[in-house]
């Protein structure tokens, strides 16, 4: 029994079941013992490996989204651009080489901030960015960046960001709670409290008994701090993450721990986390801020700005194991099969701004 859970079992003795989205955010988030606060999630030697680690397009290729994004806004100077939920801070490094070569004015001129809120991962990303000539700033929120336009982009953020679940129990829903069984083990129950009918997606209403429904308060909170830094200030955002763009019923809640899947009440505090994001409703979030909220693949995100292109200049002069790889690359993160088709992405633009490759009107 890992350490957290032995806490958790010891709290939920004394206080009662948790609902699912403060289980998350003990096993995630918690100061001693949480994922993100004790663990190297990243990379082949950890439990997954993000876009940016996989190839270098994929960071130079949303580098270029956001340079075009100032451009549509008018190039403002200062402004800020920001990547929060930073990893080890792959993304970034890939994105100010890359803006330092589109327009060495905005990467002399702009601001860069890096948002995380885990100490260990602020090291990790200070030692990756510490050959990089631009000064970067670390905030745990938006809320310490300066009043300018923001230009931010978070990839695999929305998806930790802990969710509260709904249970088909009876003639209403109830709220997914995590309880002790007679042997003192961890197991789901469903809770007493119950969810707002309006919340819930359209077809919840034929949903059979046990089936799960998902509500995201926080992701929607975070969401609309961001809408409304860029509505009073301007600027774009880019958001990426693996969901879907309609809602529905079902339990996406599942865990991650060395490149498989595995029980999500088995090693709290050593496994990743996630939900599948409602990018639909983020998008309403956006949208109720005065916004364009565009949705798209990872795959024609990543197609319709040049992968393929990029992929042939860099491999022009390499031997075949190299293009090799990068085909695969592409592959991996392009293909309908692959992240491609999993990953979704959301552009944030104030109204009537049009950034290739979305339109005005989406």
């Amino acid at each position: 029994m890992t350490r957290l859970k032995t806490r958790i079992v010891d709290l939920i003795e004394a206080l009662g079941p948790l609902p699912v989205n403060e289980y998350m955010a003990l096993c995630l988030f918690d100061p001693e013992d949480g994922y993100y606060t004790t663990r190297e999630p990243f990379g082949a030697a950890g439990d997954f490996i993000t876009a940016p680690e996989i190839s270098q397009m994929f960071g130079e290729l949303v580098a270029v989204w956001l340079y075009q994004a100032w451009l549509a806004g008018d190039q403002p100077l200062p402004a800020t651009i920001a990547e929060i939920g930073p990893g080890r801070g792959t993304l970034m490094k890939d994105m100010l080489r890359t803006l330092s070569r589109l327009d060495p004015d905005l990467a002399n001129g702009a601001t860069f901030a890096m948002i995380e809120t885990s100490p260990r991962l602020t090291q990790v990303q200070q030692q990756t960015l510490g050959a990089t000539p631009l000064a970067i700033g670390w905030h745990e929120t938006i809320d310490t960046l300066p009043r300018q336009p923001l230009f931010i982009v978070g990839n695999e953020l929305f998806d930790a960001v802990p969710i509260r679940q709904f249970v088909r129990a009876g003639a209403g829903w109830r709220e997914r709670m995590v309880g002790l069984d007679e042997t003192n083990e961890l197991r789901f129950f469903a809770g007493a409290g119950s969810v707002d009918p309006t919340l819930l997606p359209d077809d919840a209403t034929d949903a059979p008994q046990g089936a799960i429904v998902e509500v995201a308060p926080a992701r929607a909170a975070l969401m609309a701090a961001i809408a409304e830094r860029i509505a009073r200030h301007g600027g774009a955002g880019l958001f990426i993450d693996y969901g879907h763009l309609q809602p529905g019923v079902g339990d996406t809640l599942q865990a991650l721990r060395r490149h498989d899947h595995e029980d999500v009440l088995a090693n709290p505090g050593e496994a990743d986390l996630t939900t599948h994001v409602d990018f639909a409703a983020l998008a309403a979030t956006v949208r109720a801020h005065g916004l364009d909220a565009h949705l798209s693949t990872q795959g024609d995100f990543l197609l319709d700005m040049g992968i393929l292109e990029r992929a042939g200049r860099l491999g022009a002069d390499a031997d075949q194991a190299v293009r090799d790889k990068i085909a695969d690359d592409v592959e991996r993160l392009a293909g309908a099969q692959a992240m491609g088709g999993l990953f979704k992405v959301l552009a944030v633009l104030p109204r009537g701004v049009a950034v290739r490759p979305f339109a005005t009107a989406d």
